[in-house]
């Protein structure tokens, strides 16, 4: 063998050695990586939720709904029976099972009773439109601490409360919490209402249920939930035509409906309706002129109202409320639906049962479907 060959045969030996050493690198590099990864829980439907579990933390990352590039929050859950030394990535930090929690709104904690954990509930705030006995007897009683306004609460109240969690809904450019953010207090922040389908914000109980030591109970709740809402909606998936359908009042000058990639929106085409507004982009609610609403929705077979109220509306005092009102087909044909909000739990309900507003939505489209069934929220209104 030349010395020339020779040279030539050890670099190709130097370079197959090295090519195998940087693939057994990385391949360990690999292997380590994944068993450093936590175990990501499977979330079916909710988009802005990411669950992680770790041998002793749960890794909680919530997407920013208004940009979706970035991370709203990251929460880092530990038992608080952990009393050793970890070491814990960047994050907010929260000890569960939260045991003094302050709730913002009835939604949660109507959730909460739910799961069993309302008497870890130990503040509210607007408590006058919390319609939950147990909540108004503990706030009479002094054992529930009525922080006062969801906009302003009572800091001082706040801080004799002692709490553990503070959960309340964010909202894009609040500009912040105000005092409430300097009590060094872990703030909750509840963005379920900004997912876009009904499904998606009902899963978030999973994370509710792990804040509160209640995982076993949130997973059965949505398991169930998610059977009956996907059983409903293939019982009409197949029926045509589909009815068309207007929704809510004139408030002032301007008719809000909700936009076509919002939640209610989607809960309409699973109760096998065609939503006449369905073609608007937004997420939330759109601004309409009533001319607008009209030229669209005259002929609509169905049309959906919420109100709130003492006493039931009828079509004499819709009439009387706006008597442009009559024009509607739906109004001449009788098939105007009404929730009264005043005395029926629609918003305390709905976010984490949307099988049952979805049962309803059926009946109202199509009757034959569920003969025997009796509705919750939206029944014909009285002459």
């Amino acid at each position: 063998m030349t010395k020339n060959v020779w040279k030539k045969y050890i670099l190709s030996a130097h370079i197959v050695l090295m090519v195998l050493l940087f693939s057994a690198c990385s391949g360990k590099s690999k292997t380590s990586f994944l068993q450093e990864e936590g175990d990501t829980l499977r979330l079916r439907y909710a988009e802005n939720l990411q669950i992680v579990k770790y041998d002793r933390y749960t890794k909680v990352t919530l997407r920013n709904p208004w940009d979706t590039l970035k991370i709203l929050r990251t929460y880092l859950l530990v038992d608080k029976a952990d009393t050793s030394a970890i070491s814990l990535p960047e994050g907010t930090v929260i000890h569960v099972p939260l045991t003094r929690a302050l709730v913002y709104s009835s939604v949660h904690c109507a959730l909460l009773q739910e799961l069993g954990a309302l008497d870890h509930v130990k503040g509210v705030c607007d408590v006058q439109y919390i319609r939950i006995p147990a909540i108004q007897e503990g706030c009479q009683k002094g054992e529930i601490t009525n922080a006062g306004s969801s906009m302003s609460p009572d800091i001082e109240k706040v801080i004799d409360m002692h709490p553990d969690g503070i959960l309340l809904s964010p909202y894009e450019n609040s500009g912040g919490y105000g005092r409430i953010e300097k009590l060094n207090v872990p703030i909750l922040e509840c963005a379920d209402y900004m997912e876009t389908s009904a499904l998606g914000r009902a899963e978030w109980v999973r994370f509710y249920g792990l804040l509160f030591g209640k995982e076993k109970e949130a997973d059965s709740l949505f398991a169930e939930v998610e059977r009956k809402y996907l059983t409903l909606r293939d019982q009409v998936k197949e029926i045509s035509p589909k009815p068309t359908v207007i929704t809510e009042l004139k408030t002032g000058g301007t008719w809000y409906v909700p936009g076509g990639n919002s939640t209610m929106a989607k809960v309409y085409a699973d109760a096998g309706a065609r939503y006449i507004f369905a073609d608007i982009p937004q997420s939330g609610s759109a601004a309409l002129a009533f001319e607008t609403v009209f030229d669209k929705g005259q002929h609509a077979d169905y049309w959906l109202i919420k109100y709130n109220q003492q006493a039931d509306k009828t079509y004499r005092e819709l009439k009387s409320d706006y008597a442009p009102y009559a024009n509607f087909d739906a109004f001449r044909n009788r098939k105007v639906y009404a929730c009264n909000t005043g005395r029926i739990p629609f918003y305390e309900e709905v976010p984490f049962h949307p099988e049952l507003l979805l049962e309803d939505l059926v009946k109202v489209f199509h009757p034959t479907v569920l003969k025997d069934y009796t509705p919750r929220y939206f029944t014909n209104l009285a002459e």
